[in-house]
């Protein structure tokens, strides 16, 4: 068969998720036993329930890792986007499929960016392929496979670690994260005629560990340990790094995915080239961020949602010095002899 003719990454995504089977059994299986976990009340309209594991979450999240839990089976060759929302979520997942997909010039008219969002190309375990009853058979897609998710370490299917696949993960600021985290949920918030939260309310949800996926420490501790442990499969990306050096990042991130830059691409220009194209400036600029929407779970989110202002610090023109210093300490302490400082 021609190249030409091959089934694209993203067309056998499609196909698989067309042809998927249903389970509800399994599905309300889980809802029942979620439904018995602790409840409190989230930022968003949403009950948080907490994990077993003893992380917090909306009802239909958590379902979704279960059955990916019960469901998945990964490979050595797969890739796993790990983070918390909003910690270049979108950023990451731009970087790595335009990496590992570099096949396609990233100045060409038909480039997947073009026409399919970053969440498109990459989707969540918990958000986009276990939901709705569905069973996607993900055994079909070509390798390397691609997929991501906001689960803590300790909750990823128990097929993930025991493949010896690959984890990307990225942390940032606890402060930024937050203001991030405060005006994504008042968008749904919104649009579900609700008022906002507060900042000042969200940063006491957050100092009690009551922030999607969290607490922020466990979560971010969960995969530092784990790259300790095995630095050859768990990447530790630091977003305020990130934005000081990308191309530094994409070199990093092609030789731990086992798909280095040659000497003719580094002469060529690609890695500089893939982090224009990934920039928040470009990407906002796209037609399929202006216009677009990625259907999640949870809800259709307007591509825009997802490109908020892209920049480190912004927590200043937010926080007060008082909350600042208090998210400070908790997380000095948290993290006190990890040998990770944020």
């Amino acid at each position: 068969m021609s190249s030409s003719m091959q089934t694209t990454p993203l067309q056998a995504e499609k196909e698989a998720d067309a042809e998927a089977e249903t389970n509800p059994e399994l599905y309300q299986h889980f809802a029942n036993l979620v439904s018995s976990l602790p409840a409190s009340e989230g930022l968003s309209n949403n009950q948080f329930y907490r994990h077993d594991q003893g992380w917090y979450c909306s009802m239909v999240p958590i379902v979704g890792a279960m059955v990916a839990d019960a469901c998945f089976t990964a490979r050595p060759s797969d890739i796993i986007v790990a983070t918390l929302p909003k910690s270049g979520t979108t950023w990451i997942k731009s970087l790595l499929y335009a990496t590992v997909q570099r096949e396609h010039p990233v100045d060409a008219a038909d480039h997947p960016f073009n026409s399919t969002g970053p969440h498109e190309c990459i989707k969540f375990f918990e958000y986009q392929l276990y939901t709705r009853n569905k069973v996607p058979d993900l055994g079909k897609l070509p390798d390397p496979r691609l997929f991501a998710t906001h689960l803590p370490f300790v909750s990823l299917p128990s097929t993930i670690p025991a493949s010896g696949c690959k984890i990307v993960y990225v942390c940032r600021d606890p402060k930024d994260h937050l203001i991030s985290q405060c005006d994504f949920v008042n968008k749904f918030r919104a649009m579900n005629q609700l008022e906002p939260v507060s900042v000042e309310a969200a940063a006491e949800m957050f100092c009690s560990g009551l922030s999607p996926f969290g607490p922020y420490w466990d979560h971010v501790l969960g995969y530092w340990h784990a790259h300790l442990a095995q630095p050859q499969k768990v990447l530790f990306f630091r977003y305020e790094e990130m934005q000081r050096d990308p191309a530094a990042h994409v070199r990093r991130l092609a030789e731990f995915v086992g798909q280095p830059f040659d000497a003719g691409e580094e002469e060529d220009g690609v890695v500089d080239a893939i982090v224009r194209l990934c920039s928040f400036e470009n990407m906002r600029g796209l037609e399929v961020t202006k216009k677009g929407k990625t259907d999640l779970v949870i809800g259709t989110v307007e591509n825009s949602s997802f490109f908020r202002r892209g920049v480190v610090g912004d927590w200043k023109n937010h926080l007060s010095p008082d909350t600042a210093r208090r998210i400070d300490a908790i997380i000095a302490a948290k993290f006190k002899g990890s040998g990770l400082s944020i």
